[in-house]
């Protein structure tokens, strides 16, 4: 097989992150605008690579009050880092299955830019699908340190503690259709 390129089908696909809250729950919220590139190679994982831009102002918490504080400058400060980007560099298998990718790249949020690691599962490609197109499924996970992006905003809370976790779990669950 070679280099083929695919489609995102966004609205089966969804950008997704946790992140702990006053030490005992976790906020969950999602990214609605976002747009990317996928080239996947199957014989090849190597020469295969994903890219995808977000629009950090497109944040959803299910709370306007708490969304419209992550556009400020206490956070995201979207006006003057409208987009989050993410920019594979090396595809590799991490198991002999292939039910498993390791996906590097650079992640760039507020300014920074970071080397992060993508565990990605392949959920299986669908020959067929009841429109006639080759359809492909991931889920990619990652953790990152907020404040390596200059997220570092934090209440200290009462009885000790911060009111905000460090660690961000990000999840993208990819449905993808072949170009063409």
């Amino acid at each position: 097989m070679t280099l083929s390129k695919w489609d995102f089908d966004y609205a089966h696909s969804s950008v997704d992150f946790t992140i702990r809250h006053m030490l005992v729950s976790k906020v969950r919220g999602r990214f609605a605008k976002w747009t990317g590139n996928l080239q996947i190679d199957e014989d090849n994982y190597a020469a295969s690579s994903f890219d995808v831009s977000i629009e950090v102002s497109s944040i959803d918490t299910n709370e306007a009050q708490r969304d419209g504080h992550l556009r400020s400058g206490d956070f995201f400060e979207v006006e003057k880092f409208p987009h989050m980007t993410f920019t594979s560099k090396h595809v590799a298998r991490r198991d002999e299955r292939d039910e498993h990718l390791v996906v590097t790249g650079d992640l760039s949020l507020r300014g920074v830019t970071k080397e992060i690691v993508l565990d990605v599962e392949r959920g299986g490609i669908v020959p067929k699908d009841p429109w006639g197109k080759r359809r492909a499924g991931f889920v990619a996970t990652t953790k990152i340190n907020r404040k390596d992006f200059g997220l570092t905003f934090n209440q200290t809370l009462d009885h000790g503690g911060l009111a905000l976790g460090e660690e961000v779990s990000i999840t993208l669950e990819i449905e993808a259709t072949l170009a063409g």
